[in-house]
């Protein structure tokens, strides 16, 4: 049997026959520009449809999938309605262009801005961006796409990309899986079809090519398996898995209020990641006894100037009074060299993951840095918070980041402004650095949380988005799982708490050591927690 192998982003098996989705090439030019009154008339109603059926579609996906994953659509709203893309359309109608040819333009420039960005967000918002054009150029040249709501039941469908929009538009009763040769784990495709409880599979090279319609295919989506033509005895084993895999779902229900305590009676805890205040509710949704990391850089990303420390105070009070009594460590910026925010001004670099970034510019800009801080003092008053900083690797950025703490506690008091003294601070392990200096770190930290993303980036020495090299990206290494272990005990010989926050602190192969080595929180994607407790709950 053929195999095709790419990124299993949604967990789950199918076997089902493949339709290929072909976006219609639409020709922007086919009408003659009218007058600039005229145009932006056109592009307006376009506007108004595009808000209507978006509208539409949300209210689907909201039953469908819950508010905060039909909120990637309200995404696509306001990015439409930005001002600065209003007016260069505006500007690029005055200029002679027709409303589909300026909508193109403008777009296709935001588009090689995102998608320039060595960022999974940015890369992203390039995405939206692109699905936003095609809705508003197919408006406005009469063609209405893919009819993705009609395909036959038992099918698998094939794209390039499967945007946010197309993939709200799936009928999960009709399709068993997707496939798509663009996309990552974080990306919106991802979050959706994870949200519906469809297999994916994404970045598989030459997909639509490669695959035929009425191909018969299996799919694993958690290995991003695909095999051509299975025989019987496949087919027969995938709707085995896939009937397990959905008994397995519903049995997960009863681990919703359950403690999270090993066979043997020892306590552990499953946080959420989160990267916005909203996200919050689905850690609570999902039964999570904690949020193990809340990204805050998404909060200085797509937007024209620096957030203010009311802004971001509202921000981080929001999730803390969500969350209760439940710890919530807030990480502090981690921007800067890959992640590009215009406004910083923070030169391009030869090897980013490297450079100016995380801790480093923080703490040569502690001006922007304070503003963080003290929004992070002032909402700790509403609730359990706790500081995580990023990108470690010299015990003085620790030392030089408590002083600054100290100052804004010193102002903050002078001001008379209510805040939380004396909260706990913390530092990520995630460079080979910070594991070698472990024992030193622990004793001038309250905690340690375990970044395995660029950890494992920065031990193999590996860019896990070359696909040449990309085998050698895997927290199972032995070298990386050394360095894991490393940590866990160096936190345990002073008795700081230890966590990691990313995918890996999911991986099923990898809990049981993590379990044994005595790591005590976990940190995942919402989705992710009931099944991170039952994998904990049945360790010894």
């Amino acid at each position: 049997m053929k195999t095709l192998k790419g990124i299993g982003v949604s967990p789950g098996y199918a076997v089902g026959k493949a339709i290929v989705i072909r976006e219609a090439l639409i020709d922007i030019n086919s009408s003659a520009y009218t007058s600039a009154e005229e145009e932006l008339k056109k592009f307006q109603s376009a506007v108004a449809v595009f808000t209507k059926k978006t509208r539409e579609l949300i209210e689907s996906l909201t039953r469908s999938a819950g508010k905060k994953n039909a909120d990637i659509l309200n995404g696509h709203i306001v990015m439409l309605n930005d001002p600065f893309m209003l007016s260069q359309i505006n500007d690029s109608i005055q200029g002679g262009k027709t409303a589909a040819q300026a909508t193109d333009a403008v777009c296709n420039s935001f588009y090689d801005m995102f998608a320039t960005v060595d960022d999974e967000m940015m890369k992203q918002r390039a995405s939206d961006i692109l699905d936003i054009k095609n809705s508003i150029i197919g408006i406005l040249c009469g063609e209405n796409g893919v009819a993705i709501e009609d395909v036959p039941k038992g099918s698998v469908m094939i794209a390039k990309d499967f945007t946010p929009s197309m993939t709200s538009r799936i009928n999960r009763e009709n399709v068993y899986a997707i496939i798509a040769e663009a996309g990552s784990v974080t990306s919106h495709s991802a979050i959706l079809a994870r949200a519906i409880d469809i297999p994916a599979v994404l970045s598989v090279k030459n997909a639509s090519e490669l695959i035929k319609d009425g191909d018969l295919l299996a799919i694993d989506g958690s290995k991003g398996k695909i095999l051509f033509d299975p025989d019987q005895e496949t087919v027969q084993k995938y709707e085995n898995a896939r009937q397990s895999y959905f008994e397995e779902k519903a049995s997960l229900a009863e681990y919703f209020s359950r403690e999270t305590v090993t066979k043997n009676g020892v306590k552990k805890a499953v946080y959420g990641n989160i990267g916005k205040p909203e996200d919050a509710e689905a850690v609570i949704q999902n039964g999570g006894e904690g949020i193990g990391l809340f990204r805050t850089e998404f909060l200085f990303m797509d937007r024209p100037s620096l957030p203010t420390e009311e802004e971001q105070f509202e921000a981080y009070s929001t999730v803390a009074k969500a969350m209760g009594t439940k710890e919530v460590i807030i990480r502090t910026l981690d921007i800067g060299g890959d992640k590009a925010v215009p406004y910083l001004e923070i030169p391009k670099e030869d090897n980013p993951f490297l450079g100016y970034r995380a801790i480093r510019y923080c703490l040569d800009n502690p001006d922007i840095f304070k503003i963080q801080l003290r929004a992070i003092l002032r909402a700790a008053y509403f609730g359990n918070i706790k500081i995580m900083l990023p990108l470690i690797t010299d015990t003085e950025e620790v030392l030089s980041a408590k002083a600054l703490i100290a100052e804004c506690e010193k102002e903050l008091e002078s001001e008379g402004v209510l805040f939380k003294k004396g909260i706990p601070l913390g530092v990520m392990i995630e460079t080979p650095a910070a594991v070698l200096i472990a024992d030193e770190l622990a004793k001038i930290a309250d905690f340690f949380s375990i970044g395995t993303n660029d950890l494992t980036g920065y031990v193999m020495a590996v860019d896990r988005g070359n696909g040449k090299v990309s085998g050698l990206y895997s927290v199972q290494k032995s070298a990386v799982l050394k360095a894991i272990e490393m940590t866990v005990k160096s936190a345990k010989s002073v008795g700081i708490p230890v966590g990691m926050c990313g995918e890996s602190a999911a991986d099923s192969e990898l809990i049981p050591k993590l379990v044994e080595w005595g790591l005590d929180e976990f940190s995942v994607t919402p989705n992710s927690i009931l099944r991170t407790r039952k994998e904990i709950c049945e360790c010894d």
